[in-house]
């Protein structure tokens, strides 16, 4: 699992759903809205539109909620039109950083993104300059103990998966994005649990932090996630786990 990933499964773990549901339904619904205007409203055809609709479900979106985001894509109800665009820069230490933004003033939130890279010991590059870091992919957690590492093990390969790795007691599922579907169907046909699964970017190396470096390269992505524009932030730093259970304690 990278660092960056690590620091999600943490912070997901301790966060307040409650205090943070208004931000993420925002993001989700977004997400949802943006998949159904690209691929339509039918979620049998659009894998996005449909990882998107279970992403909402899992963080209790109501249903009528949902549908009337599908219907916002579809041009079937008024709605806000939404760019998606992606940032770049750079954190303490020299960490790549990606940032991944759904907007419909790409002028505020490109000056905004500016700042808080800026007030936090980073700086935003122009586009390309990091991208090439990160590579593409689906990854599925499953937790040791809701699987066999075998049985695990040949049903993902078997269904397209590029790699499956064990680490901090979970099996990390690697495959290509349009692989990531069937991968998860087939983990749901054989009533195997996952405890997470996104398309994500996963970095090609990754970059050492401790100490103050890895304190600020952690507050700077937390403000950028923040940002209500921003639906993902991917950095390929390289921090203990150790450190980022205690920064995650000190901030409650």
């Amino acid at each position: 699992m990278s660092g960056h990933s690590k620091w999600s499964t943490i912070k997901h773990k301790k966060e307040k759903i409650d205090a943070e549901r208004g931000r993420v339904f925002t993001k989700l619904i977004r997400e949802v809205t943006v998949a159904a205007r690209h691929g339509g409203g039918d979620m049998n055809a659009n894998p996005r539109l449909r990882s998107a609709v279970q992403a909402a479900k899992a963080a209790n979106m109501p249903a009528t909620n949902i549908d009337r985001a599908i219907k916002k894509g579809t041009g079937e109800l008024p709605g806000v039109v939404y760019e998606e665009v992606i940032y770049e820069g750079y954190g303490p230490g020299g960490v790549a950083i990606l940032v991944e933004v759904m907007t419909d003033n790409k002028n505020r939130t490109v000056a905004d993104i500016r700042h808080i890279f800026a007030r936090n010991g980073g700086n935003m590059g122009e586009a390309g300059c990091v991208n090439w870091l990160f590579e593409k992919r689906g990854v599925i957690y499953v937790d040791k103990d809701k699987a066999n590492e075998d049985d695990l093990m040949m049903i993902a390969l078997d269904a397209g998966a590029l790699d499956v790795r064990t680490e901090n007691g979970a099996y990390e599922i690697i495959t290509l994005p349009d692989k990531f579907e069937e991968v998860k169907s087939a983990l749901e046909k054989n009533k195997l649990e996952y405890s997470q699964a996104e398309i994500t970017m996963l970095p090609q190396n990754t970059v050492r932090l401790e100490g103050k470096d890895a304190e600020q390269a952690l507050k700077l992505v937390e403000v950028i996630e923040e940002h209500e524009d921003v639906q993902k932030v991917h950095a390929n730093f390289d921090i203990d786990e150790e450190i980022m259970e205690r920064i995650s304690a000190e901030k409650g």
